[in-house]
């Protein structure tokens, strides 16, 4: 018997799945607390209202960050927890209403920066539960209804939205509105989370928690089954490497305006050229992944990202590297909808928000540490850092084509849809070993 006999996605029940997921997604990453438009407002409120330096601003960036850097807690709370009996909705209706309480403290407690540190670490934390939910629901929705390929570009697609707008807005939004502002319109947006929670369609939760990819066993057995689980590893190695691009950030920043004398706007709107560049390759994602084994996506994206930096290290101009921004986005869009797609196709049963968790956290910390490197390797040269950091990111990224040979190739033999009758056996062998035990 399959495991989804009732769950292959009709047209009707595939709008209504993508409804859902893209209202949720779009408001969780609008209120996303280390996303672009509050982390680039606080950061304005730091250097501007409270005159505050590079370094406290990287060090206030870096320590509320920690709820983040400890995702896999909070998975491992969403996939043990079931607040109110609602399971990922309880978690929406409890920890979202709180986030919004603690962005209404931070909106009228005076402006200092023992304030503004406590209410960020305060909903970094509250936030990290409504995350954890998010994509615990949206991973256990793409194994039960085979749509881990679609729900990826739609997440890529939908994610990508407020980070543009925070590219692009957050410097105006700074200068039109105030520090009490911008928090009551963050506080309303976390409020709106709560609508999702109203909203209960059959075609998303009809049966969700009844089936075996939602089955746990208890936690020292579940982190048992975690670590025994030879899927998750590959996976989130791959998410590490591509995250840890040494040149795509603070190194792009300086070498932007020093060396090629761009304005410090260029940088925003570089990042947001890039990131919209993604989003044609996203929906053309959506469709390949129909027609397309897995495997053969996570080959072809790896080796087309590989050198997607180098263009930059051929410009003279800050024109010609917004014009570059568009190949450079075009190029990673694949391989990041597809290491998506293998994440939620590599959750262990009942551990959808555990593992989702962990490359949530992996994401941000090879982020921060790649960044960590590029910066210092391009203030080891003035002359070539830039193009060194570009190297050493191509370099990274090459190193994730061995690890697609360690995925197991029953994991991506199927296009998205299709039915794959000895992935099904083998969650019902880890189910029923662990009912055995």
């Amino acid at each position: 018997m399959s495991l989804t006999t009732e769950d292959r996605p009709a047209t009707s029940n595939g709008a209504q799945i993508f409804s859902y997921f893209g209202t949720l997604t779009l408001l969780v990453y609008l209120v996303m607390p280390h996303g672009y438009l509050l982390d680039i407002a606080t950061s304005y409120m730091l250097k501007n209202q409270l005159h505050a330096s590079a370094t406290q601003v990287s060090t206030f960036r870096l320590l509320t960050a920690i709820p983040v850097y400890a995702s896999i807690l909070f998975g491992l709370a969403r996939d043990q927890w079931n607040p109110f009996g609602m399971k990922d909705r309880g978690f929406l209706l409890l920890f979202a209403p709180l986030s919004t309480v603690v962005y209404l403290w931070m909106a009228y407690a005076p402006l200092s920066y023992v304030n503004l540190f406590t209410g960020m670490f305060l909903v970094m934390f509250a936030f990290r539960f409504v995350t954890a939910a998010y994509w615990g629901l949206l991973a256990l929705v793409g194994q039960e209804k085979l749509m881990s390929g679609r729900l990826s570009a739609l997440w890529n697609i939908v994610s990508s939205l407020p980070y543009i707008a925070g590219a692009v807005l957050s410097g105006y939004l700074t200068e039109h509105l105030s520090p009490t502002e911008i928090l009551l319109l963050m506080a309303v947006f976390a409020l709106l989370i709560v609508l999702p929670v109203l909203w209960k369609p059959r075609a998303v939760f009809g049966h969700l928690y009844e089936r075996p990819q939602a089955r746990g066993a208890g936690l020292l057995a579940d982190i048992k089954r975690l670590l025994k689980h030879r899927a998750i590893y590959p996976a989130v190695l791959i998410m590490f490497l591509f995250c840890f691009s040494p040149g795509s950030s603070t190194p792009l920043q300086f070498y932007l305006t020093n060396v090629l004398h761009a304005s410090d706007a260029v940088y925003g709107y570089y990042d947001a050229i890039y990131l919209a560049s993604f989003i044609p390759v996203f929906f053309l994602y959506g469709y390949l992944c129909k027609k397309v084994s897995l495997k053969k996506l996570l080959w072809w994206g790896t080796v087309i990202t590989v050198p997607q930096m180098i263009p930059l290290v051929l410009v003279n101009s800050a024109n010609l590297a917004l014009l570059m921004a568009v190949p450079i986005g075009l190029m990673g869009g694949v391989a990041s909808a597809a290491y998506y797609d293998l994440a939620m196709r590599s959750c262990p049963p009942g551990l959808q928000g555990t593992l989702m968790m962990m490359v949530d956290a992996v994401f941000q910390l090879a982020y921060r540490g790649g960044d960590l490197l590029g910066s210092w390797i391009y203030g080891s040269s003035p002359a070539n850092g830039f193009l060194y950091c570009v190297l050493v990111t191509a370099a990274v990224y090459t190193l994730i084509l061995p690890l697609i040979l360690l995925v197991p190739k029953e994991l991506i033999a199927t296009a998205d849809g299709e039915p794959n009758p000895q992935v099904e056996t083998e969650i019902l062998a880890e189910i029923g070993d662990e009912a055995r035990t």
